[in-house]
């Protein structure tokens, strides 16, 4: 039994180990999940599904339409014939005249109108509605490969910057540790008299120390904001461990292709051309929508009345008609007019406005995008040769600042040419770390602009 028991816990305690580990994800990973995931991205699907609404609304008003009206309601009774106390005799023949006499009572009455109709042509107004809103569908669906480039970009903003983060909170975690073991010596020194050493020297060191911990804080601070953003970004609970795949900030590989190539490549795969594209046709059709208005509706179909009152008597002349008791069927053809002449050509007008807009904003894009383009390019190539220039550099200086450490322990160099190296390492490697952070978010922006993720 206490075998069995032990077997237990022990299961257990591996199931809980398991369930505690954390999630690891490289880029790519963190990518697909947040495509899965970001409720921007489901909201403006939604919308897609709200615009295949609308056109299966428009499409229907091809079909039949089924128009009823029923109530029931009090008559004035009545009984006997058209004329004056029942009967017409030569020289005494006057028709009735007590029509809304209640001397007979009230009688219920029952009413149904009803008709029931299929348009036929309607000269372009549901042709052009549908034409608009089938182009509306590629708007929202625009949307939707927009949201999806933005939350690529995102992510790549939260993976590249926790990795920044973290690389730097490393490497001033090491400087602080150096200047440790530095303040620790020179301490010795100054106990002992022995060494090149000041007690302003000391001072320097401390404050330099006091520095550095200051941006580790700072680091510490972004390193869990990004790592948190990543969390939403990805669907991962804000209490669940997430890793990152990749354990240190490294420049990504160039993007290929020459300028003009990436702008051309942009313009055709680009949402926001579709989208102007898709819009033109909206707005165009929408346009020649409002003229049809000015023009009838032809429809076929049928139409009828039924009209009792059980304490009326019924008149079966059919030269009198009785909305008290009446039945009806017939089929029927029209042409149905809505004139509103000012109001129609008010919205003429307004559709023509923003069809001339949105024109406008055609040009625009196609001036804009390609510079978006350019302006990416050339910071990513910038960028990208600073990136060699500052390897080179923070190589160099933590060169430099591991001689200078060396030659003060050996009592060869004074306190503040030590501190200087302290400082031109943590500049040259902190401008390394964010120069790469801004080279791979260039190369990810880069691709953003041209269609590449999406």
């Amino acid at each position: 039994m206490m075998r069995m028991a032990w077997a237990g816990m022990a299961g257990m305690t591996l199931c809980a180990a398991a369930m505690a580990e954390p999630l690891t994800l490289t880029l790519d990973q963190a990518v697909e999940r947040a495509l899965k995931t970001d409720p921007r991205i489901v909201e403006r699907q939604r919308m897609v599904d709200a615009a295949q609404g609308l056109l299966a609304e428009v499409n229907g008003n091809e079909g039949w339409k089924f128009d009823a009206n029923t109530f029931l309601a009090v008559s004035p009774g009545v009984s006997g014939n058209l004329f004056k106390g029942g009967a017409c005799a030569p020289g005494n023949c006057g028709l009735r005249s007590d029509r809304y006499d209640l001397g007979n009572g009230l009688s219920p009455w029952v009413n149904l109108q009803m008709s029931i109709l299929k348009p036929l042509h309607t000269f372009g107004k549901i042709e052009h509605y549908a034409s608009a809103a089938r182009a509306n569908i590629e708007v929202k669906e625009g949307d939707v490969r927009t949201q999806r480039a933005a939350t690529i970009l995102d992510v790549k903003r939260a993976y590249y910057g926790r990795l920044a983060a973290h690389d730097a909170r490393l490497f001033l975690e090491d400087v602080r540790e150096r200047i440790n073991k530095t303040i620790s010596v020179a301490e010795e020194w100054l106990e002992n008299g022995e060494g090149n050493i000041r007690q302003a020297d000391l001072y320097a060191l401390q404050a330099a120390r006091s520095l550095v911990g200051r941006y580790i804080s700072q680091a510490e601070g972004m390193e869990k904001v990004a790592l948190d953003g990543l969390k939403v970004l990805t669907g991962v609970a804000a209490q669940d461990g997430l890793v990152l795949a990749d354990s240190g900030l490294s420049p990504v590989p160039p993007p290929e292709g020459a300028l003009p190539a990436l702008q051309e490549q942009a313009l055709a795969k680009r949402p926001e051309i579709a989208q102007v594209e898709a819009g033109l046709r909206a707005r165009r059709s929408l346009v020649e929508a409002r003229r049809a208005e000015r023009l009838p509706n032809l429809y076929a179909g049928v139409a009828g009345i039924l009209s009792y009152s059980p304490n009326r008597d019924d008149l079966k002349n059919p030269y009198i008609y009785d909305p008290f008791n009446t039945a009806g069927l017939t089929p029927m053809i029209g042409l149905k007019w809505d004139w509103q002449p000012r109001v129609q050509d008010a919205k003429l007008a307004q559709e023509n406005a923003e069809l001339n807009a949105l024109l406008a904003k055609s040009d625009l894009a196609r001036q804009g995008i390609p510079f978006q383009v350019a302006e990416q390019y050339h910071q990513t190539q910038a960028d990208h040769a600073a990136v060699q220039q500052l390897g080179e550099s923070s190589r160099s200086a933590r060169r430099w600042m591991i001689a200078r450490y060396a030659d003060f322990e050996a009592g060869l160099e004074t306190a503040d040419r030590v501190i200087t190296a302290f400082q031109g390492y943590v500049l040259a490697q902190t401008d390394y770390i964010r120069t790469v952070y801004d080279y791979n978010m260039h190369v990810a922006q880069l691709r953003s602009v041209t269609g590449a993720d999406e």
